[in-house]
């Protein structure tokens, strides 16, 4: 069956006028990476029927389907609609249309949640420090208390030395005991830039009476300028806020235009058959496991700001969140708002029966069909580190010419 087009120029429009579409990459992620429109997905033809109906809950949203002249989109549409999705339509001349319409084409992955995070600094001047400064103050044994808010896993494998693994959206929730002194100065690193300037805004917007600043291009920062790295760490934050915490999460939520709803509001939103909803909760893994409300998938909210267009697709969808303490929650959906999302938080619920056992998680991809980060590992050469910090440093001007992005920030 031939597929109905639209143009690059439709599916821009569609973008810019926040209209539900999920525009979908089906290379493998190594082809992605080297470039895409900056709100296409990467779902790979032949992982279709693995990710879709999880990453696509709604079968009649909009679906347009692209690659670069590989010849994947009517196999990538036969998959699609054997899983009853029935609204697939094609970018009338792929990925080379979309650069000869003059359209920006962006690198890497998770690309607009790393120019988003570009734009906060520029916006906020979101304060860092070097390799060299930490390097310095931990040598003099400052009172300083490092945190590294990416997954626990990337941080056991190399962590700057003496830090404590708080991931992302717990920073607000935790920064109360790992840092009880507000004399400490807590420094954020990641392994680049964005997780750390979003943790170290993310503080500073919630009031933390510390002062906060980012490792500056985190642990590539670190290990271009000659310090070594710590392995096998197991050292994780705590619970424990600092005072008015709480109350300080939920007014940047609504300063950012997030939505609060009971559980009679999101059964009306689970209702509706015309948009798409995606449910997330936000607390850790741990958590989830040992009991969360039914329909919530895991995405821990560090990591859904960072990789926004691996869990929601669909751009101009609907997003709800839980967090049985709600900080996470509000921290994580201003993010998303200011991303231009739709985003509910959901209060309440966990006095009820609850769905217990692990997240899901998807099988991974053949690794030569994977991207390597350039941020990951201990074996990436110092060129490729450099490369990738030097494009970061220009999301802000891509961005700029984009024009499609939407972002703001409170």
């Amino acid at each position: 069956m031939k597929l109905t087009t639209l143009t690059p120029a439709d599916v821009r429009r569609a973008l810019l006028l926040r209209e539900e579409i999920a525009l979908l990459d089906l290379r493998h992620e190594a082809a992605f990476a080297t470039g895409h429109p900056l709100f296409a997905a990467n779902m790979a033809e032949a992982r279709i029927a693995i990710e879709a109906e999880t990453r696509l809950p709604r079968k009649d949203a909009g679906i347009v389907l692209y690659d670069d002249g590989e010849g994947l989109v009517g196999l990538g549409a036969e998959r699609l609609r054997a899983l009853g999705y029935s609204n697939i339509r094609a970018l009338d001349g792929g990925l080379k249309a979309w650069r000869a319409a003059g359209y920006e084409v962006f690198e890497d992955v998770n690309s607009y949640a790393k120019a988003f995070g570009e734009l906060v600094e520029a916006r906020r001047h979101t304060p860092s420090l070097s390799a060299d400064e930490v390097a310095r103050l931990i040598a003099d044994k400052a009172n300083v208390a490092i945190l590294d808010v990416r997954r626990f896993d990337e941080y056991a494998t190399m962590n700057i030395p003496g830090s404590v693994s708080v991931p992302g959206a717990e920073l607000v929730l935790r920064a109360g005991r790992a840092a009880p002194d507000p004399d400490t100065t807590i420094i954020v690193n990641c392994a680049g830039r964005t997780r750390s300037i979003i943790g170290t805004q993310s503080l500073i917007n919630a009031g933390v009476p510390n002062k906060v600043r980012a490792l500056r291009n985190g642990t590539i920062g670190w290990t271009l300028a000659k310090y070594t790295l710590e392995h096998g760490a197991g050292r994780r934050g705590a619970i424990g806020s600092f005072g008015g915490a709480a109350a300080n999460a939920r007014d940047v939520a609504y300063r950012a235009g997030v939505r609060h709803i009971d559980l009679s509001d999101a059964a009306g939103l689970s209702a509706r058959r015309d948009r798409t909803l995606y449910r997330f909760d936000v607390r850790d893994a741990e958590e989830y496991a040992s009991g969360h409300l039914a329909g919530f998938r895991h995405y821990a909210g560090g990591q859904l700001v960072q990789e926004i267009d691996i869990a929601a697709p669909v751009r101009g969808a609907r997003i709800l969140l839980t967090d049985d303490r709600g900080v996470r929650a509000d921290m994580t959906a201003s993010w998303l708002a200011q991303m231009g999302w739709e985003v509910y938080v959901l209060e309440g619920g966990y006095d009820g029966a609850l769905d217990v056992g692990p997240p899901q998680v998807f099988s991974k991809p053949d690794p030569a069909h994977r991207y390597r980060r350039p941020y990951e590992g201990t074996d990436i050469a110092e060129s490729a580190m450099q490369a990738y910090l030097d494009w970061e440093y220009g999301l802000v001007e891509q961005l700029r010419r984009d024009a499609t992005h939407g972002f703001y920030v409170i």
